[in-house]
């Protein structure tokens, strides 16, 4: 292909040697049937998997002996741009010879990197990467099918990034073993953010549940708390701090326990001010900020949910008291 073919310019620079020669070029598309079936002595596994965020879709074809499980052939049908062509048969390649188990270990970056000119390149660029998730998806399918399960049976953890295949455990593990205190850190050291950077905040080209700032904040909110819990063993307890101590306390239960449950309804809280009174209530007074800010609930279910939070974590004789 020509590099000015299509669009002109260094884009094409952004895709390896290897991808678009399989853009013209592929080895395994087609299709199987059932005489094909019958003339291999195999099973016949047909597959479907369509990107919403792209509106590519694939059709993965394998032919298993079921004696051994192993995949002996495998095509592909693809709707899609010419990565996805080129992601779907590096795909169905690799998938030839394993076995269904084998097969089903195969992840996106093992495709991306099949289709690399060399180690230290990537493939495709960034925006692109969901090419080869969903190889790996279709991949999941078709197992799913031959082993009669669910494809969700192959996955047991939160994959925040599906890029790199990272899930949330592993994020917020790394995070408290390395002391992680940016993205871009997460990034170096597992790769998640590092592709479509869908991952890291809200606004990118997918809609995710989680994403990568949210993790770290509310990770770091969750040590800062660890730490304060290890300072105060053998200390003093919460309602013999002084003032300032008894505000730090307060703001690190608030960022890991509360303030990501009214982030998810776009408000937020700040701490005006913290009294003692006479008969030893602890009177934390709140301000409500964003969507709180005039909430019926922030004088009923919100604020239980806050005071008892607060009680919990902190003392019994705490008061929460908005303003």
């Amino acid at each position: 292909m020509a590099k000015n073919n299509l669009i002109g310019g260094s884009i094409w620079d952004e895709y390896s040697n290897k991808v678009q020669d399989r853009m013209n070029n592929p080895r395994h598309m087609g299709e199987f049937t059932e005489d094909d079936a019958k003339q291999a002595n195999a099973k016949l596994i047909v597959a479907d998997f369509g990107a919403e965020s792209c509106g590519d879709a694939v059709r993965l074809y394998w032919l298993v002996d079921e004696k051994t499980d192993k995949i002996i052939d495998a095509k592909f049908k693809s709707f899609g741009c010419g990565t996805a062509i080129a992601s779907s048969d590096t795909m169905a390649e690799l998938c030839i010879g394993k076995t269904v188990d084998e097969a089903v270990k195969i992840t996106n970056l093992d495709v991306e990197f099949a289709m690399r000119d060399n180690p230290e390149t990537p493939a495709v660029p960034p925006q692109k990467m969901h090419c080869s998730v969903m190889a790996y998806d279709v991949i999941k399918q078709a197992a799913a099918q031959y082993k009669g399960v669910n494809p969700e049976d192959f996955e047991d953890q939160i994959i925040v990034c599906e890029c790199a295949r990272v899930s949330l455990g592993t994020i917020k593990e790394v995070i408290k073993l390395n002391d992680l205190k940016s993205v871009e850190e997460i990034t170096q050291y597992t790769k998640a953010g590092a592709f479509c950077k869908s991952c890291v905040k809200a606004g990118g080209h997918e809609k995710r549940e989680y994403y990568l700032v949210d993790i770290l904040a509310q990770t770091r909110a969750e040590m800062d708390k660890e730490k304060l819990k290890e300072q105060s063993k053998g200390d003093l307890s919460f309602d013999e701090m002084t003032t300032v101590g008894q505000l730090k306390a307060v703001e690190a239960v608030l960022d890991s326990d509360v303030r990501p449950m009214l982030h998810g309804d776009g408000g937020d809280l700040e701490v005006i001010d913290i009294q003692k009174s006479d008969n030893k209530n602890i009177d934390i007074y709140i301000r409500y900020l964003g969507a709180c800010s005039g909430c019926s609930s922030g004088s009923g279910a919100t604020l239980y949910a806050i005071e008892n939070i607060l009680q919990e974590e902190l003392s019994p004789n705490i008061r929460v008291i908005p303003v």
